[in-house]
């Protein structure tokens, strides 16, 4: 499939990269990735804000607009990793070529979608799309530029991608106010084109000549079929209760993720090296992002539905009500990944959490008459606040917490953990606070179940913060040397030097972002 797309490359070596990023060619470079990686983070963000319409558009019930959302990000945690592992094989340019090609075709058929189980299955398709132009992305910076300029590369990729981002929701809004909710599907044709196009003409392929020769499909494909089955008996439970076909789905997830773990164990080119997971600072940080991640994909699903369900907002004003999240991430996550660096990531990773769920207790008191200066954007605030305290240090501590030469794996898993605990949490907490069939359409039900979601997902916060102060280690002081009259300096990850904007939940500095 590779030979359908034709890469004109300026070759360049993964052991002498070349490529300055203040010339033309590099700065072309960054706009194919930004561009790219913006696709993906857009349309995160400018599904949920026209989930309403869609459901009144094809009397779609509560359980298959979760899916709208779950089967993007369920084929998208399943082969991320693997999307990574062809980027290295074939070349980086080709694979993320390719994955925008297969976004914009799965957009189309997000956009000419009949009915709701179309508009899944297409979804399920644009989430492979994401799998590989989203690790690529990045790879391809990472391997083109010379090393004193790549991390200014990827700092404008993650800043400019991050504003990208935020235009999202507004745009989203726009679309589905304007003309209709499939134009959010269909923006990201021409942003394709474009894409592609810059590629050919400017994009060097780069390729890792000691990449396994065989990709861990088998592997891959069990994730898939766990996630996929845990994913539908999560949302089958509530209105379907525990019948035949809810049960099986359960077993059949559970059955999977055994041999997910069998056959990675036994693969000598595993999609999942369990090696990585040595480090205890690794496992600590990724079981924080787990719950953390969790508990952030239900407030961002929820709270758009929320101010256009009961509080009357239109869908640019909902779309647009999380945009001071971004703004406050831009200003501070650098801010915020530099203090960690001085200090050590614990205490933000204790307070992060903590003030975030501040912020979602808050928010249980919006209701049918809340105004947005003076009851949306005041919580949105604070938890904007407690994300920029938490993200950078979060991501940077994982990749920190590996020898340099698994960055980019440990980048990966922790990016698919992320990914799997909001997939997991959106498809369960719905489930357990009530909000089935179509609830949605009935403001006073759906604020009760909205009320009942923040206070779950508050608590899934507070059990971050708990597993960071119990788990996480600030680094030890260095000793001086013999020489040295200065007081101990507290050593600095080389992951958090550069850390920069945080897209929650899909970006964070040298991570993969998406949707």
């Amino acid at each position: 499939m590779w030979s359908h797309v034709r890469v004109d490359p300026v070759p360049v070596s993964r052991e002498d990269p070349a490529l300055r990023l203040d010339t033309a060619q590099g700065r072309w470079v960054v706009l194919a990735a930004i561009l790219g990686s913006g696709m993906a983070g857009i349309d995160a963000t400018v599904v949920n804000v026209a989930l309403p319409a869609v459901g009144r558009d094809l009397d779609a019930p509560f359980g298959t607009l979760q899916w709208v959302v779950t089967g993007y990000a369920l084929t998208l945690a399943s082969f991320i990793l693997v999307g990574g592992s062809l980027g290295d094989r074939y070349g980086r340019a080709r694979v993320f070529a390719v994955g925008v090609l297969w976004f914009a075709a799965a957009s189309v058929l997000c956009a000419l979608a009949t009915d709701a189980t179309l508009l899944v299955a297409a979804r399920l398709l644009q989430g492979v799309g994401g799998a590989l132009l989203t690790p690529a992305s990045l790879s391809v910076i990472q391997a083109s530029f010379a090393p004193e300029d790549r991390g200014r590369a990827i700092g404008a990729w993650s800043g400019l991608g991050g504003v990208a981002t935020a235009v999202g929701p507004f745009l989203g809004g726009w679309l589905v106010e304007a003309a209709s909710w499939r134009w959010v599907f269909w923006i990201n044709v021409p942003l394709a084109a474009v894409v592609v196009w810059v590629v050919r003409r400017h994009v060097p392929e780069t390729a890792d000549e000691d990449a396994p020769r065989r990709i861990d499909l088998a592997g891959s494909a069990a994730a898939a079929v766990s996630l996929a089955g845990l994913t539908y008996a999560l949302i089958a439970v509530s209105s379907r209760g525990w019948d035949a076909r809810t049960v099986g789905s359960l077993a059949l997830g559970v059955l999977a993720a055994v041999a997910f773990v069998v056959v990675e164990g036994r693969s000598d080119h595993p999609v999942l090296p369990f090696s990585v997971f040595a480090s205890s600072q690794f496992r600590a940080v990724n079981a924080v992002t787990l719950v953390v991640y969790g508990a952030l994909g239900v407030v961002f699903f929820l709270l758009v539905l929320e101010l256009q369900i009961v509080a009357g907002f239109g869908p640019v004003a909902a779309g647009t009500a999380l945009l001071p999240v971004t703004v406050v991430m831009l200003a501070l996550s650098a801010r915020s990944g530099d203090l960690a660096a001085r200090l050590g990531p614990r205490r933000q990773l204790v307070i992060g959490p903590l003030v975030c769920a501040a912020a979602l207790g808050w928010m249980t008191t919006l209701g049918p008459d809340a105004g947005y200066v003076t009851d949306v954007l005041p919580p949105v605030l604070l938890f904007g606040l407690g994300l920029a305290a938490l993200v950078a240090p979060l991501t940077a501590t994982a990749l920190s917490s590996v020898p340099g030469n698994h960055s980019g794996l440990a980048s990966g898993v922790n990016n698919a953990v992320a990914r799997t605990g909001g997939l997991l949490a959106v498809a369960a907490v719905p489930a357990l606070v009530g909000l089935t069939g179509s609830d949605y359409e009935d403001p006073a039900v759906f604020d009760a179940g909205f009320d009942r979601a923040l206070v779950i997902s508050a608590v899934l916060l507070v059990l971050g913060a708990v597993v960071s102060l119990v788990t996480v280690r600030d680094p030890r002081p260095e000793a001086p040397g013999p020489s040295e009259g200065v007081e101990p300096a507290v050593d600095r990850p080389p992951a958090l030097r550069h850390c920069s904007v945080a897209d929650p939940p899909q970006r964070t500095h040298a991570e993969p972002r998406d949707g």
